[in-house]
Order: structure tokens, then sequence, then C-alpha cells
């Protein structure tokens, strides 16, 4: 795959200018390298909206084998992402974290997006608690807005339980960013004091959970052994590729090779890529027209998330992850914020891949299982 001479892409002191390609590959190319999947593969971590952006998504996607998608979409983004990829597509019911009242849009008025998103057809809702919520909280006059186990996301949770649906949970972030942008405890806790009240609420509500992002501690693997061994209502998804590459590619094949078989069937594929129309933007000064501004380079974004993924998963392949990863500059000043970790392929199983692509998301779902 990544042996071949790096295609054209490159300033001319050396430096490589799209953060989402700093091997110079082809991605569409690449693709054809990866076996054929004899299933559809199952995203079960997306935030698709922007319908141009949808498209060239769609692309990059059915190249490396992802035709299912599960999304947080805005509500009002919901009927272009729709007409874009049709019944591939369900949606997770979200909060409006752009209005202006946040204690309107993450009370009542989430009460009413869920029961909206519902006669969409959605059967997933998403409760986002990272640690940075606790900012959003303050910022909003309440500092406990966004707590897992607030009074607002209780009533919540309430809700989305009558009316059959998986809960998608966001708890804690990377080490990284613990000891960094969180490294004050008294602010934001310890990493493990963000798992009391999930630990207490997936008690109380019986129904599925996805903990994304693998649990949020993709880190260390013994604690999520033990929070699913506890917790048989919990699932994983293994969406945030820079996060997924960084620490996952760090164990022994041997140890990870032992959780993927263990929980086989309690894993899925996710890989939280957001598409927005400001990625084809040249010039746009947005976080998200950051990391792309034009067709070329939103393809190599969406793209190079799938690579990643399959590289990791599916290859014996170990070298840098072309993505640029700044949160290696952020805990260690020496490194650019350019700079990219190590990428490990695992070459799982054939079966376990099998069930994390597809079998697990469509058991979850309710779908016919591809044969």
């Amino acid at each position: 795959m990544s042996d071949r001479a790096p295609r054209p892409g490159f300033t001319a002191d050396g430096r490589f200018r799209n953060p989402s390609n700093r091997l110079g590959l082809d991605y569409r190319r690449e693709a054809q390298a990866f076996a054929p999947r004899s299933r559809p593969i199952f995203d079960a971590h997306l935030h698709l909206a922007g319908p141009t952006a949808v498209r060239i998504f769609q692309e990059a996607a059915a190249l490396y084998g992802v035709t299912r998608f599960l999304s947080m979409t805005p509500i009002e983004h919901v009927p272009a992402v729709q007409e874009a990829l049709g019944d591939a597509v369900r949606f997770i019911a979200v909060p409006n974290y752009f209005g202006s009242d946040r204690r309107f849009e993450h009370g009542p008025g989430f009460l009413d997006a869920i029961e909206r998103f519902h006669r969409l057809g959605s059967r997933v809702v998403k409760f986002w608690s990272a640690p940075r919520g606790l900012d959003y909280g303050r910022e909003s006059g309440d500092p406990d807005l966004l707590r897992l186990d607030s009074p607002n996301r209780i009533t919540a949770m309430e809700l989305a339980a009558s009316l059959d649906m998986t809960f998608m949970v966001h708890v804690a972030d990377p080490d990284t960013w613990f000891s960094t942008r969180y490294a004050d405890p008294e602010l934001y806790g310890t990493k493990a004091s963000h798992y009391e009240p999930l630990r207490r609420l997936l008690d109380r509500f019986e129904v599925p959970w996805i903990a994304a992002h693998c649990g949020g501690w993709p880190e260390d693997l013994d604690f999520l052994d033990a929070l699913l061994l506890d917790h048989p209502n919990v699932r994983l998804d293994i969406s945030a590729t820079k996060w997924m590459v960084r620490e996952l590619s760090k164990h022994p094949r041997e140890r990870l090779l032992e959780f993927f078989r263990r929980w086989r069937g309690r894993l899925l594929f996710g890989s939280d890529i957001v598409t927005h129309e400001d990625h084809l933007r040249s010039g746009e000064k947005t976080e998200m027209g950051a990391k792309a501004d034009d067709a070329d380079s939103a393809f190599d974004l969406y793209a190079s998330r799938y690579w990643a993924y399959r590289t990791m998963l599916e290859t014996e392949w170990h070298g840098t992850s072309p993505i640029a990863d700044p949160d290696l500059a952020a805990v260690d000043a020496a490194r650019d914020p350019l700079d990219a970790p190590s990428l490990r392929g695992f070459a799982l199983p054939e079966e376990i891949l099998d069930t994390l692509y597809h079998e697990a998301a469509a058991q979850l779902f309710a779908e016919p299982v591809a044969t």
C-alpha cells in the first residue's frame, strides 16, 4: 500500500500541505489494495452534513466498502443526507448544540428533538458528556448542564427508554487531554471519576448502550474488560481515528487480539468522520475549514480515516500514520503539530472482522445479517 512513491502534494521546502495525507497517497488507488469485503461495512459513528460534502464522503466510503451509516446529523440537515444516502443511513437523536439558549436546547428542547428524531425512524439517542462539557455548562450558567447524571439528562433518558431507544454515550477523553487541557482535577475531576455516574446509569437503564470511542479509554484495555464484564448491556464503538490509531497501535498484538476476540459481538466499527461544506471552501477561517479546503482535500480527509482503520485492522503494515495528530505536540514540545504516530497493522482474523464490521451492528439494530 504505502510503499508506493508519493504523489505531488508537498510545498517547495518539502513539507506536506495536507494533514490528512502526510504520505502523499492516492487514496482511490490504495482502496483497490484491500481485499473486497463479502459483507457491507457498517460505520456506526458519523457526523454527516452538507449536501456536497456528503456526496464526496459517499464516494470515499464506497471505495473502502463502507455502505451502511449511523449518523449524528443536525435535524435540519437530515433531508439532504437522506436524499444522498437513502436507506443506507440511520440517524442518532442529538440536541441542537448551536442554539443560543443552551439550557433550553439541553432541557425541553432535547426532549422535543428526541421525539422528532424518533418519528423520523431514529432508534439511537446520543448523550455527550465529555469533560469539556463542564466548560460548556459553566458558560451557560448551569455547571451541571451536561453532566451525565444531571436531572435534565435523566428526564431525557427516561423518555428515550420509553421509546425503546439505544443510548450512545461519550464519556471521558484521551489520556493526552487529561495531562494537558484537563490537568486541573478540581475543575475536571480525574479520568476515572467520569465513569462513576456512567456505571450507575448503566444499572438504572437496562437498554443497550454504545460507549463511543472505545469507551473513552482505549489506552487501558484492562479497564474496558472490567466495564464490559460488569455491564452486559454495554457495547463499544472504536471511532475517533487519530485517537484509536495512536493508542491501539501501542498494544501488543496478542493483547489486542485477545480483547477483540473476548468481546466479539460487543465491539462496533465507527470512524467519527465529520462532513461539512466548509471542507470545500478555500481559505475558510473555521475549525472545519482548517481540515480541508477543496473537493480533493475533503476526499482525502474522509478516505484517510477508512484507509487508516482498514490498514490497522486487516494488514500487517507498520509505519507512520498518514494523518497528522496534534496531540503528540500537545504532550511533547519537541514534536510538530503535523507529526503523526505509528500505525500498527494487527491483521485480525476474518471472523473477528466480519463481526466488527457487520454482524454486531446488524444484530444491534435488528437488521438481516448479510450473507
